[in-house]
């Protein structure tokens, strides 16, 4: 199961994200699941870097199915609205299968 939380400050302002594990919907290399998601955080990590100014961190383990991203600056208008498109995606992702796969939660930090 991928488990991905976001975490926000009191404000309600985006912080950054955690996406740990896999998918388990089928084999290695050939699970939509795991793909769905990590092309959803690997776009949103890539258009922030793109198309916003926010100071970003990164952190990845490819075997654990790690990535811990943080924003390390407050987050732009622009950030904000790419943030909650991942959430919107990943929130389709896990509807469509059925929560058996995706976990998500909000965390306030």
């Amino acid at each position: 199961m991928i488990q991905i939380t976001f975490y926000k400050n009191s404000n309600g302002d985006y912080i950054g994200f955690k996406s740990l594990g896999h998918a388990g919907y089928a084999d290695r290399g050939h699970d939509i699941v795991c793909a769905a998601v990590s092309v959803l955080v690997i776009n949103t990590i890539n258009s922030l870097e793109a198309f916003t100014e926010d100071k970003i961190k990164i952190k990845s383990d490819e075997n654990k199915g790690l990535i811990e991203f943080r924003f390390t600056n407050h987050i732009s208008e622009r950030g904000t609205l790419l943030m909650e498109s991942l959430e919107l995606g990943l929130k389709g992702i896990r509807r469509d299968y059925n929560d058996g796969y995706i976990r998500m939660k909000l965390k306030e930090v």
